[in-house]
C-alpha cells in the first residue's frame, strides 16, 4: 500500500468512526426520551393525587426528582443537536456581519426585556463566508452567554469588533463582556460536552452551548475560543473566513 491509499484507508475509518458516534449519539438522545417522560409523568402524577398527604420532605424528593428528569430531558435535548450538526448541509454564502448581529441582539432584546445591556457594536464588521443559519446559530450562543453572565453587572455592557486575523484570508470577530467571567485554570471545561464552570443556581444550561458553537464553527472552516478571568469578564474570539 502506497502513501495515498495508506492516508485514503485513514480517511475512509475516520469518517466511519465519525458516522458510528453520530449514529450512537443519535440512538441515546432518542431511546433515552420513552422511560423519561414516563419518570416525569408519573412523578407528576404522586404530586397531584397524593401531594396533600405527603410531608414537606416527601414533597421536596419529588419535585427534585421531576426537575432532575426535565434537566436530563434538555442534556438529551443538547446530545441531539450535537448529533445533528454533523450531518447538517453546510451552504456557504456571503454574510454581513452587521446586519446578523443586529438581528440576534434584536431577538435577544425581545426574550430579555428586563434587562438593559449596553451594546457596543462596530459598524464596519466585515462580510463573511458562512451558512447562515449555523452562524446564526453560534451569534444566539455567544452573544447569549454574554447576556447571561453580566446579569449580575451593575451596568451590564458587551463590545463586539473585528480585528485582523494573522491567518490570511479571515478576521477575528471579538465579543467582550463584563460579566462574572471564570477561572482561566478552568479554561478546558468550557468545550467539553455538559462542561459547566458554575453551578445550575447561579446560572441554567447545560453545558454544551460552546461545544455546538466549535462543532458548527468546523463545519464552516472557521473556530472559536475564549478568555476569561474571574470577575473580570469573558472574550470569545470567532475566526471566520472571509466573503
Amino acid at each position: 500500500m502506497n502513501e495515498a491509499q495508506r492516508i485514503a484507508a485513514l480517511e475512509a475509518e475516520l469518517a466511519a468512526l465519525r458516522g458510528d458516534m453520530q449514529a450512537f449519539t443519535h440512538t441515546v438522545s432518542h431511546d433515552l426520551r420513552a422511560p423519561l417522560r414516563h419518570i416525569v409523568s408519573y412523578a407528576q402524577l404522586v404530586q397531584e393525587d397524593a401531594g396533600p398527604l405527603l410531608n414537606a420532605e416527601v414533597q421536596g424528593f419529588l419535585a427534585t426528582m421531576t426537575d432532575s428528569a426535565r434537566h436530563m430531558g434538555r442534556m438529551l435535548d443538547g446530545l441531539g443537536a450535537l448529533s445533528q450538526l454533523g450531518t447538517a448541509t453546510v451552504t456557504l454564502a456571503q454574510v454581513p456581519l452587521n446586519e446578523l448581529v443586529d438581528e440576534v441582539v434584536a431577538e435577544l432584546a425581545r426574550q430579555h426585556p428586563e434587562r438593559v445591556i449596553e451594546w457596543r457594536i462596530a459598524p464596519d464588521l466585515p462580510s463573511v463566508q458562512a451558512d447562515v443559519a449555523l452562524l446564526r446559530q453560534v451569534l444566539q450562543q455567544v452573544l447569549g452567554n454574554a447576556v447571561k453572565f453580566t446579569a449580575p453587572a451593575a451596568a451590564a455592557a458587551v463590545d463586539i469588533k473585528a480585528i485582523e486575523s494573522d491567518r490570511v484570508g479571515f478576521a477575528q470577530m471579538l465579543v467582550q463582556d463584563n460579566g462574572v467571567g471564570y477561572n482561566p485554570a478552568q479554561q478546558a471545561a468550557l468545550f467539553q460536552v455538559f462542561g459547566r464552570l458554575h453551578t445550575t443556581k447561579q446560572f441554567e444550561g447545560i453545558g454544551m452551548g460552546l461545544v455546538l458553537c466549535r462543532k458548527a464553527l468546523a463545519r464552516m472552516g472557521a473556530s472559536v475560543d475564549t478568555q476569561g478571568s474571574l470577575n473580570g469578564g469573558c472574550t470569545a474570539t470567532l475566526q471566520l473566513p472571509l466573503a
